[in-house]
């Protein structure tokens, strides 16, 4: 028959990858196959792998009957919503590239795969969805054993059991030092606002890789920078008691100004201990592009740190306005040339490093091709994929160099 079928499974969280280390699409019945047992024997109770078993069975049913057909399965990433689903389409588009089909057969492990259906809709025609279900277990027992399952996962059992118990524990000290609800509640809101601007994911994958361990060199380093930003939390609470005691006429934003400068007087000491060690365990990694990097950090944590002072100084009177002014101009501008000077070095770096036929990955691990070719004067890297697609990528979007380049 002259039409061609695609029968695609669908791992919307990459359990593949966080368990087997196989990037999508996964192409192929032999290939496929491999990467289900792969998976099965790495984790039995997962569906996925049963997934990959189906949509096999499926390709070998509509190639009796006759029809030309492919089996792929694509995977998302491990954090769900907008991530999972740009990195679904791309991997489709790298497929529907290479195999021209006319219609799909979904294969799928539950509602929550049924996301990409308008992904793919808008890419070709969808024949059918095969949802699977899990034989041995009733209604009731495969709903225990999945919410157990889920909440073995270190995101939802973030949510489920580390959020109320950090709850419980602030409003426990919060009652024992006699500091009132409004302590608890305050870091409540700053965990929302970081929940609700995406950025709790970014500060525990940075937490994941700075390699806190006692038989490195950073761990020292790491050590000082947390003793010394406690120092500029006890610093910063001192001077507002003082500031309480002796000017009462003073207003919560005066207060609250005393208590930040007293505060950032300390912390510079924390953040150049924490970037030193950084530095110091990237390149104990042979990762210098990475090390290279932090000195942006250090032109915004300069910038960041220096502007907060300036303006709590002049708050409390310390300072005029146009010496706000002034001495702000000037920290923009070192800030500035430090940055400059970062991104001037990784240029170097990208240079010096050998890139021709390096694999590139981006940061949820999902393989992408080989480098072909660096253009350095625009700045652009041309990326082939295994499909015969040349991808092209700047520069800044690299964000570690090894045996492979990891991009964002």
């Amino acid at each position: 028959m002259a039409e061609r079928i695609l029968v695609l499974a669908v791992d919307i969280d990459n359990d593949l990858y966080r368990k087997t280390k196989i990037t999508g699409p996964v192409v192929g019945r032999s290939d496929n196959l491999k990467a289900a047992a792969r998976l099965a024997l790495a984790d039995p109770q997962d569906t996925d792998a049963n997934t990959m078993f189906e949509a096999v069975k499926k390709y070998d049913e509509l190639k009796k009957e006759g029809y030309t057909v492919a089996v792929v399965t694509v995977t998302g990433a491990e954090k769900e919503g907008y991530v999972a689903d740009s990195e679904l389409a791309r991997q489709l588009d790298i497929v529907l590239g290479k195999f021209k089909a006319d219609s799909c057969v979904l294969v799928t492990d539950g509602a929550s795969d049924n996301r990409i259906i308008p992904i793919l809709k808008s890419r070709v025609k969808v024949n059918s969805v095969d949802i699977l279900r899990m034989k041995q277990a009733e209604q009731f027992e495969n709903t225990y054993f999945t919410i157990i399952e889920k909440l073995r996962e270190p995101h939802y059992a973030r949510i489920v059991f580390g959020i109320p118990a950090v709850l419980l524990i602030l409003f426990a000290v919060s009652y024992y030092f006699n500091y009132g609800w409004q302590l608890p509640v305050a870091l409540i809101g700053v965990y929302l606002i970081l929940k609700g601007f995406g950025l709790e994911d970014a500060l525990v994958a940075s937490f994941r890789g700075f390699g806190f361990s006692i038989y490195r060199m950073s761990f020292v380093f790491y050590v000082g920078a947390i003793i010394f930003f406690f120092i500029a939390m006890l610093v910063g609470y001192g001077s507002y008691t003082t500031a309480l005691q002796n000017y009462q006429v003073y207003g919560a934003l005066q207060l609250g100004a005393y208590a930040v400068e007293g505060f950032l007087l300390i912390l510079p000491i924390s953040v150049i201990l924490f970037i030193a060690g950084r530095v110091v365990d990237l390149e104990s990694r042979r990762m210098r592009y990475s090390a290279i990097t932090q000195g942006t950090y250090v032109g915004y944590g300069l910038v960041a740190i220096v502007m907060l002072y300036l303006g709590a100084a002049w708050i409390i009177g310390q300072i005029y306005f146009w010496q706000f002014l002034l001495y702000s101009a000037f920290i923009f501008i070192a800030g500035y040339v430090i940055s400059r000077v970062s991104m001037a070095l990784r240029s170097r770096a990208i240079k010096k490093t050998k890139m021709k036929d390096k694999q590139v990955v981006n940061d949820i691990g999902a393989y992408i091709g080989r480098i072909t070719e660096i253009d350095d004067k625009r700045g652009l890297m041309f990326v082939k994929t295994d499909y015969g697609n040349v991808l092209k990528y700047d520069v800044d979007r690299i964000t570690n160099i090894s045996d492979r380049v990891i991009i964002r």
